[in-house]
């Protein structure tokens, strides 16, 4: 074995201290002794070359380094977890008998994409490979977001806003566009003059795709209130709190108690899509979710 070379064993437990955040929370999470815990982490780090975790009193917190092979470990180790489903489905075709495909898929997609854009998908999934259990975390697009997720190893896909030139992602990621979809002004039903009114808005809104459009506009105010998301934002705005500029997805829980109007030509769009690693690309569950996500948006 080269000297870079860890063993799944020696991920799990690279992995286990890097999420409980200290060698003796790993012991217990694993079933193993501290010690064993300790001894395969110093091994770890001789043979990779760097120092994974920062000891101290309070625990162990991964370094620059460690948060790396953690992520990378993860990803890994759910090729070990899907290696059995993938030779299952290439003995029967590539994947197209329904009972070839097993295991957990792990989702992370944004509020709006949870509510609109999974359920369809996800439901043409499982009646296909009624086998395939997806387990969908919603994550705010703050930060990593939810690409952050796969590149951590955390989520087989994400369904994330994506840059027109894909800046944005991770290094290393593959993403695609399943959905563009514009913005508009909501406010509330009725009212006559609904530029004149208090801007509401949430932490996750106006990204780098709207940034441009919005500074050129001299009527939109800085915001008044900021909520925790867009369904509260809407919730505000149907109770006469003021006016918001929303993405298409975020509207569609909209009632009577608010208006949509167009913002004309120039509107700015959102670019909604998939991220996934290559190696989870290359898998038939994930191969799968994105025809049907693919195809739902068709």
């Amino acid at each position: 074995m080269g000297p870079a070379e860890l063993a799944p064993r020696e991920l799990r437990i690279l992995v286990a201290v890097a999420e409980t955040g200290g060698f003796s929370a790993a012991a217990v999470r694993l079933g193993l002794t501290q010690s064993a815990v300790s001894h395969s982490v110093r091994g770890s780090e001789a043979k990779l070359g760097a120092v994974l975790f920062e000891r101290g009193r309070a625990g162990a917190s991964p370094t620059p380094a460690g948060e790396r092979a953690a992520a990378l470990a993860r990803r890994i180790l759910r090729l070990y977890e899907a290696l059995g489903s993938e030779v299952r489905a290439a003995a029967a075709g590539g994947g197209a008998d329904r009972d070839a495909l097993q295991g957990v898929l792990r989702i992370a997609a944004f509020r709006s994409a949870a509510l609109h854009l999974l359920p369809p998908a996800l439901e043409r999934l499982a009646a296909r490979y009624p086998g395939i259990r997806p387990e969908v975390r919603v994550v705010r697009e703050l930060g990593a977001g939810t690409a952050g997720e796969v590149a951590a190893g955390r989520a087989d896909l994400a369904i994330a806003t994506l840059d027109a030139d894909g800046s944005g992602l991770p290094p290393g990621l593959l993403s695609g566009v399943l959905v563009q979809e514009a913005y508009a002004l909501v406010h509330p039903a009725g009212h006559a003059d609904p530029r004149s009114l208090p801007l509401l808005d949430w932490d996750e809104n106006c990204g780098s795709y709207t940034r441009a459009w919005w500074r050129a506009q001299d009527w939109i105010p800085c915001a008044t209130v900021k909520a925790e998301d867009d369904g509260m934002v809407l919730t505000m705005v149907g109770r006469g709190l003021g006016m918001a500029i929303m993405p298409e997805l975020s509207l569609r829980e909209a009632d009577g108690s608010v208006d949509i109007t167009d913002l004309g030509p120039s509107r700015p769009v959102r670019r909604v899509g998939y991220v996934t690693a290559p190696e989870s690309a290359a898998t038939a569950a994930v191969r799968a979710l994105i025809r049907e996500l693919r195809s739902v948006q068709a």
